[in-house]
């Protein structure tokens, strides 16, 4: 059995005609490469180099070994190529569900650094919002999904078949127009002193916000303006032009593209957690290499990963 790296070495130096050079191709220095070859060249029992000072030459053994080492190693390549789009990281398809905020804020560097690393994989992106992502997994129809709950909230039934994994915890903060008196201290604003303001509401065609709008309910803000669709870049651009205050995810707030006065909440344990959900019997090498990246990304979030 002759190793693969030596035979490469081979067929290195009979394409470039010397040592030096070949040792520059692979990465070696020219006697790390020489010691190779003189291993090979035990292995096979029989000189394959005449060495001199312009270079070296294959002896009569050696062009025999060549021919046959390029054969081995363009068989090992296509080995190696084909196990790869077996696994899934070479060819095929890694199908993403997300919903709006994670597709626009988390999820484009994440798939930046997969593309970089696995070029051959099909990405597709599709936007699902809660909780459709988690039954379009169960369904077979996306590998892995961006979704989130809310707290408040009445539990939303998860399928056997699908398993979710928290990355991400975040508040929800009170959103102002600029200015606004109630966003002009930097302590705590107790949820007693929205009695009266009026909301930018998100429910009651928003399940996951029920809860939430509840206990704003309860602390006496007062619906004004209700969002039919969830688009907080919509319900930020409402509170921005005066129309009410807002209480909204802490990555919204921090990203809102019109200008917004912020402030943190006492109490109400308001919050919404981010989470991936992936099919429970087993993944993909693609899966697992996506939700490596999630990882580090999430990681690197306010809140911290929660994987």
């Amino acid at each position: 059995m002759y190793d693969p790296t030596r035979l490469a070495a081979l067929v290195a130096v009979a394409e470039s005609g010397s040592i030096t050079r070949a040792a520059e191709r692979l990465g070696y220095t020219p006697p790390a490469l020489s010691q190779q070859l003189a291993k090979l060249e035990r292995e096979a029992g029989t000189a394959l180099l005449v060495r001199h000072h312009r270079g070296a030459r294959l002896t009569g053994a050696g062009e025999l070994l060549v021919a046959r080492a390029r054969r081995v190693l363009d068989e090992l390549e296509r080995a190696r190529h084909e196990l790869a789009r077996l696994t899934g990281l070479t060819g095929g398809t890694l199908r993403l569900g997300t919903f709006q905020t994670a597709g626009v804020h988390l999820l484009p560097p994440v798939l930046s650094a997969f593309r970089r690393a696995h070029p051959d994989v099909e990405l597709t992106v599709t936007n699902h919002e809660p909780p459709g992502g988690v039954a379009a997994v169960a369904a077979g129809e996306i590998d892995l999904a961006l979704t989130h709950t809310y707290e408040p909230a009445e539990p939303v039934p998860v399928p056997s078949s699908v398993v979710l994994e928290p990355v991400l915890v975040e508040e929800l903060v009170l959103v102002t127009a600029p200015g606004h008196v109630l966003a002009e201290k930097t302590s705590r604003l107790p949820l007693s002193e929205l009695a009266g303001q009026p909301l930018i509401s998100m429910a009651p065609d928003h399940p996951a916000r029920r809860g939430v709008e509840e206990v704003l309910a309860r602390a006496g803000a007062t619906p004004s303006v209700l969002v039919e669709t969830p688009v907080y870049a919509l319900v930020c651009a409402l509170v921005s032009a005066g129309l009410g205050v807002g209480v909204v995810p802490e990555m919204v707030a921090r990203t809102a593209v019109t200008p917004v006065g912020t402030r943190a909440l006492e109490g109400g344990g308001l919050r919404r957690t981010i989470s991936v959900a992936r099919r429970s019997g087993g993944t993909t090498p693609a899966v697992d290499a996506f939700g490596a990246l999630l990882r580090g990304a999430f990681a690197k979030a306010p809140g911290g990963p929660r994987w």
